[in-house]
């Protein structure tokens, strides 16, 4: 194999490993049984979806912790996650 292709066929390699990344880093990671939605533990900005009135979707909650913006965590671990606003919930706090 000359070098052009070689060089092809690393470039082709390297965007297509990196596109598969980019996608699989973009999937919820909500899989039945293995995870929860944690309310009350994202920072701003970083909540997983839906976070109430102002936000439509992933990345939108105004404040950190803010009570009804969720996060996928490990099943089981949620009512165990400290914040500085008390501890995470499984349903929307008051």
């Amino acid at each position: 194999m000359n070098r052009t292709a070689s060089a092809a066929l690393a470039a082709v390699f390297a965007l297509s490993t990196g596109a598969a990344m980019a996608a699989q880093s973009n999937m919820p990671m909500e899989k039945k049984g293995e995870t929860e939605k944690c309310y009350g533990v994202a920072k701003a900005g970083q909540n997983d979806c839906k976070a109430g009135a102002g936000t439509s979707c992933a990345g939108t909650s105004k404040a950190d912790y803010q009570a009804d913006a969720w996060k996928m965590v490990p099943k089981g671990t949620c009512t165990t996650i400290k914040t500085p606003n008390g501890m995470g919930s499984l349903t929307p706090k008051a």
